[in-house]
C-alpha cells in the first residue's frame, strides 16, 4: 500500500510532524546531549557550541510540551534545574543514532574541511 493510498496524500502527517518536531534547528543538537543523561541548562549550552541561551530555552519549552524532555526544579538554595529526557524522548535514540550513521557515513567524506576537528568528527561517531 503506498502512503498516498493510506493516508490520502503523499506525504504521511504524523511523519511531517516528526520531522518538523525533532528537525528543527538545534533540537538535533540538544536531544543528542540529553541523551547521554540528565543535564543543567548550561551544561547542554556548553555542549553545544553557537546555541544561544535564548533558543535552547525556547527548545527546551517546546520538548517539554510535546512530552521529549522533562524540566526537574530541585529545591535547593540556589535553585537547580535539570532537564532529562522522558521515555518518549529517549524512544528518539535510534532515530539519533540512524541519523548519526548516515552522517558518518555520507557526510564524512566531505570532512576536508579545516574547520571540522578530529574531535568533532569522534563526538559523531
Amino acid at each position: 500500500m503506498t502512503l498516498e493510498r493510506e493516508h490520502g496524500n503523499a506525504v504521511c502527517p504524523l511523519y511531517h510532524r516528526a520531522v518538523e518536531l525533532v528537525g528543527r534547528r538545534w533540537t538535533g543538537a540538544i536531544l543528542m546531549v540529553l541523551l547521554q543523561g540528565s543535564c543543567r541548562f548550561t551544561d547542554i549550552a556548553h555542549a553545544v557550541p553557537g546555541l544561544s541561551d535564548r533558543l535552547l530555552s525556547e527548545r527546551l519549552k517546546e520538548l517539554e510540551c510535546e512530552g521529549i524532555v522533562m524540566r526537574t526544579v530541585h529545591p535547593e538554595t540556589p535553585v537547580r534545574i535539570e532537564y532529562q529526557l522522558t521515555e518518549k524522548g529517549r524512544d528518539l535514540s535510534g532515530v539519533a543514532e540512524a541519523v548519526t550513521r548516515w552522517a558518518t557515513h555520507w557526510l564524512a567524506p566531505d570532512l576536508d574541511d579545516a574547520s571540522v576537528t578530529e574531535r568533532e568528527l569522534a563526538s559523531v561517531r
